[in-house]
């Protein structure tokens, strides 16, 4: 099955906790000042744990006017006035990684413990396997405790840890925690991508 087509099931209504609900879709290019607004609302001690400067405007320019669905599939969360989280699908397109996908989740501090962003994982991870991936990794350092926990409920293994291997945007080094999960490839959908 194509990207494209995947793609033609966005938006969709995420159902969560307590009967809250928000859309789902894929990020568009129109979403640069929401997406900006978003990381804004991130505390500074979180924003140390994303491998890019979200606070500086021309990253999220470049990521809203460059967007490559099947390199980065960014999932987002929508309530009506605001994006509330987002999950990334990063693929490689060729190469010997190629059928590993690796997962990245984030979700604004007033919406958290409603089950969004097991949500948003969730929906990556059938993304992946939609898209023909064998395999989805998620990164962290080792202090992102909550985030571990949320991924090892989910079936994701601990495939490696690493005292002391990266630096936050502080320069302080962390140690770091490489995280899979092996999907269970549909028959329909094995071999594509």
């Amino acid at each position: 099955m194509s990207l494209d087509h995947i793609l033609e099931d966005y938006p969709k209504e995420g159902k969560l906790k307590e009967g809250f609900t928000c859309q789902l879709r894929p990020l568009q290019t129109a979403d640069e000042k929401a997406f900006h607004t978003f990381f804004q609302a991130i505390p500074e001690r979180e924003r140390m744990f994303i491998k890019h400067r979200v606070t500086d405007t021309s990253v999220i320019h470049d990521w809203c006017q460059n967007i490559d669905m099947g390199r980065n599939l960014a999932l987002l969360a929508l309530q009506p006035d605001r994006i509330i989280g987002c999950a990334t699908l990063h693929q490689h397109l060729g190469g010997w990684k190629r059928h590993v996908g690796r997962v990245s989740v984030l979700v604004h501090p007033h919406y958290r413990t409603r089950g969004l962003g097991r949500a948003l994982v969730a929906e990556v991870i059938e993304l992946a396997g939609r898209v023909g991936l064998e395999r989805i990794e998620a990164e962290f350092l080792a202090d992102q405790a909550t985030a571990i926990k949320l991924f090892g409920v989910m079936g994701f293994s601990t495939l490696v840890r690493l005292p002391n291997y990266v630096k936050d945007m502080q320069a302080i080094t962390h140690d770091y925690v490489l995280m899979g999960l092996d999907l269970e490839a549909d028959e329909e959908y094995a071999g594509m991508g």
